[in-house]
Parts: C-alpha cells; sequence; structure tokens
C-alpha cells in the first residue's frame, strides 16, 4: 500500500501518491462524500433534528449518545407539549436526570434500547420525578410507531391504487382501500 500509484498503464510517469493515499482520496472519500449527499438529499433538516434527538434518548452504554442540546431541539418541536416554561424545565431535568442515571442508579447502566428506558422509568417511578422526560420518551416512541404505520398505509394505497385504480370507480377503490388498510379489524 505503501508504494507509489501510478495512473494508467505507463510506468514511466511516476507519481508523489502512494496507493493508500490514492485509495483514502479518491475512492473512500468520495464514496462517503456520496453517502452523505444522499443522506442529505434524503433527509431534510427537521427529520435529521427528530433522529438526532431520539438517538440522545438512546440508553444504550449508560447514555453515551446523550447530547442535551439536540434533546432540546427534540422537545421544541413539541411546542404544544413544551411551552417556554416547560422548556426551561425540561432543561434543568436533563441535568439532574443524566447525572443520576449515568452515576446513582444501576438499572440504567444495561439498557438497550428505549421502550426499557421507559420501563425502568415506570418501575422506579422516576416518570413522576422527571415527567418531561418521560414525556419525550413517550413522544420518541410514539413517533417511531406512528411513522412504521403511516408509511405501511401509504404502502398499502400504492400498491392498490397501481394495481386496481385502472379497472374500477373511485367509490370501490376507496372502500376496498379502508378495507386493506384496517385488515386485522376485517379479520375478526
Amino acid at each position: 500500500m505503501d508504494e507509489d500509484y501510478t495512473l494508467g498503464k505507463s510506468k514511466r510517469k511516476r507519481s508523489e501518491v502512494s496507493y493508500l493515499h490514492h485509495f483514502r482520496v479518491e475512492v473512500f472519500y468520495t464514496i462517503i462524500d456520496l453517502e452523505f449527499q444522499e443522506l442529505n438529499d434524503r433527509f431534510d433538516v427537521v427529520t435529521t433534528d427528530l433522529l438526532l434527538g431520539m438517538a440522545s434518548l438512546n440508553p444504550v452504554d449508560s447514555f453515551a449518545n446523550f447530547d442535551k442540546d439536540s434533546i432540546m431541539k427534540l422537545a421544541e418541536y413539541y411546542l404544544s407539549e413544551f411551552g417556554d416554561n416547560k422548556l426551561r424545565e425540561l432543561d434543568f431535568q436533563l441535568d439532574s436526570f443524566i447525572v443520576y442515571a449515568q452515576k446513582y442508579d444501576s438499572r440504567f447502566l444495561n439498557l438497550k434500547v428505549i421502550k426499557d428506558f421507559a420501563r425502568v422509568m415506570i418501575v422506579t417511578k422516576l416518570d413522576l420525578t422527571w415527567p418531561l422526560i418521560y414525556l419525550l420518551v413517550k413522544l420518541t416512541l410514539l413517533i417511531l410507531v406512528a411513522t412504521a404505520s403511516v408509511e405501511r398505509a401509504f404502502s398499502s394505497m400504492k400498491y392498490i391504487k397501481n394495481d386496481l385504480h385502472n379497472r374500477m370507480n373511485d367509490d370501490f377503490l376507496n372502500d376496498y382501500l379502508v378495507c386493506y388498510i384496517e385488515r386485522k379489524i376485517f379479520k375478526t
């Protein structure tokens, strides 16, 4: 990898660039830039803020990803739940909670997912001590479930519209969509 990199078939044109440098700069960094650009194109600022806020609540490795600023941004998107006073209170609750969870309560040490975090908060009655943090955890869990449900519903609608739309009138299609989306109810 430390040998000189030659461009093309000619061995006469020596370069000052090693194979390692060539692969790192011209291949690896280019691929990383393309992937990064694709992620930026797919997720807007709001979605990115929501994802970073939810990731900051992740209890893995004793809240290793904890980032108070990201969590506060997450809360700011829910102004109906968090007014100005509650945002200030949440700021203080986050400071005291992270110290407590990392240093004083061993039940938070081995958690792997956010639902376990919510469960431990309820069992230990810490949802009453830090109600705004618990509210954020509940909102995070709801976002994950609601997003998946909405995506499934739109996927079902796309399937039905593509396959059946050309063969029937709109009233039948609307009735069929309701039956397909709510198929669990109709199976019982």
